[in-house]
């Protein structure tokens, strides 16, 4: 059986998946909608089944790849939750110590495919640590709906400084060399946006796919450089690219922005048919050059 895409599925239908995974509807919202999508004997429950992630197809790097060495570790977030803990990913031939770089997970927190995206940064030879801001309320519950609901309980302001402390933990981390990059994927994204504002002296690069733009007013504190990689059929976080864009000209930071054509919201995460493997390949590949170039080769 040949894995779905997006192509096999209406774009309008997409949209709303986009809309409830974002909590802008909800699932009985949703059902009744995607009914109009229903055909052929499938249901509009069969098609959110269909929509959902498989994480069984969520694994590039093996949690005992010999590459890698990868643990969960505590640490302290005073001004956040109190006390966090996150995946810690190293290489595990490093011949001393290397970049690091923090992955926010999207609004579900941490999910084996964000693990997997830190497996792939220990792969690489950069130390990898990704946060799960649902650790307080008892950690990633195993199923994305269940992830949402509980990310959405969380005070926001509270699970910015649990990121804040987690890089200023990973930047003194016995294997970091005290460079820093961050990479996220939808609130994780913003989140990547968010540290480069918040920790301008320690975030040299950060990567947002598909996250929200900071506020014009604050794009000047930036001194990181950024790598912005957009959906095209993303229209409530592309909407505010031209002000960010405009903020970002304005003020010198140093940025390269791509929008893939084609593609859809969470289209690097390979768990779903919105996932775009030409898009998703090309902008990692794009990832690991920039992280390499601005943080430093790891050796």
């Amino acid at each position: 059986m040949n894995r779905q895409t997006s192509a096999d599925f209406d774009q309008e239908l997409l949209n709303l998946y986009d809309e409830y995974v974002h909590g802008r509807v909800d699932r009985r919202a949703f059902l009744d909608q995607a009914s109009r999508f229903a055909a052929g004997g499938v249901t509009a429950a069969a098609l959110l089944q269909m929509l959902s992630p498989n994480y069984s197809l969520a694994q590039q790097v093996a949690k005992d790849d010999p590459r890698i060495e990868a643990s969960y570790a505590e640490y302290d977030s005073p001004k956040g939750a109190g006390k966090m803990r996150g995946l810690l990913v190293k290489p595990a031939k490093a011949s001393g110590k290397v970049p690091g770089i923090i992955v926010v997970h999207e609004n579900r927190g941490l999910n084996p495919y964000v693990e997997d995206v830190a497996r792939r940064l220990g792969a690489a030879g950069f130390v990898a640590f990704a946060p799960d801001a649902l650790f307080p309320l008892g950690g990633y519950p195993g199923s994305d709906d269940e992830g949402r609901t509980l990310q959405a309980k969380r005070d926001p302001a509270q699970m910015t400084e649990d990121f804040v402390a987690a890089a200023e933990w990973l930047s003194k981390h016995a294997s970091c060399n005290g460079k820093m990059g961050v990479v996220g994927f939808c609130f994780g994204g913003g989140m990547s946006n968010t540290l480069a504002v918040r920790l301008p002296d320690l975030i040299q690069a950060a990567v947002p796919f598909y996250g929200r733009q900071p506020a014009a007013a604050d794009v000047p504190k930036i001194k990181g450089a950024l790598l912005i990689h957009y959906a095209e059929n993303d229209a409530k976080v592309n909407e505010g690219w031209p002000a960010y864009e405009a903020a970002l000209k304005e003020n010198k930071i140093r940025y390269t922005a791509y929008t893939y054509p084609g593609t859809n919201h969470g289209f690097h995460n390979d768990t779903t048919p919105r996932y775009d493997e030409a898009a998703a390949k090309l902008a990692w590949e794009r990832t690991l050059t920039f992280f390499n170039e601005t943080l430093g080769k790891p050796a």
